[in-house]
């Protein structure tokens, strides 16, 4: 049990950390939009210049290190605490931690068109219309991903307490027996 709380404990503080590496992701894209924004309103657009694109390979490098660090920490909430949610936890529990793992696969899939989004603007094939509207997809995304990630964290934040309660109850009533 107190492995579990230990993991519990970790899990808690990687949500911590991965918080603070999106919102730099999303800083990172909303710069590059609002560079977009300005030069669309300019005559660069009309040229083709792309202001603010050789800000996109640091964006792809944020993202594929919190692709990476997701993952871990999604196969570790996957494999270590569903058995140890399923040694120790009651149907219930295990109910509740599975419909919040289900998530993992819809933050999967946003973080990949994420990437994808911003491969298709650092390819520069594209005409400057569909360019400036690429960037405005990618912050879009961007955006709503961050604020899922974080409602996720949340839910699982507090399915964490509940856990966590229910793992000193069952201790307590270890110890009276």
């Amino acid at each position: 049990m107190d492995e579990t709380l230990q993991l519990i404990n970790q899990l808690i503080a990687e949500h911590k950390k991965i918080s603070q590496k999106t919102e730099s992701v999303e800083k990172a894209a909303n710069d590059i939009s609002l560079l977009s924004d300005l030069k669309a309103a300019g005559d660069a657009a009309a040229s083709g210049d792309r202001s603010g694109s050789h800000n996109l390979p640091e964006l792809e490098k944020m993202l594929e290190s919190i692709n990476t660090w997701l993952e871990k920490h999604f196969k570790h909430e996957e494999t270590v605490l569903l058995a140890a949610v399923a040694e120790q936890g009651d149907e219930k529990l295990i109910t509740d931690l599975n419909s919040i793992l289900f998530e993992h696969s819809d933050l999967r899939d946003r973080l990949s068109l994420s990437r994808k989004r911003v491969s298709e603007l650092s390819g520069g094939s594209l005409s400057p219309e569909l360019w400036n509207a690429g960037v405005r997809d990618m912050k879009l995304q961007i955006n709503h991903s961050r604020k899922l990630l974080e409602t996720h964290a949340a839910k699982e934040n507090h399915f964490f307490t509940e856990l966590r309660r229910h793992l000193r109850k069952a201790a307590k009533r270890k110890e009276n027996q």
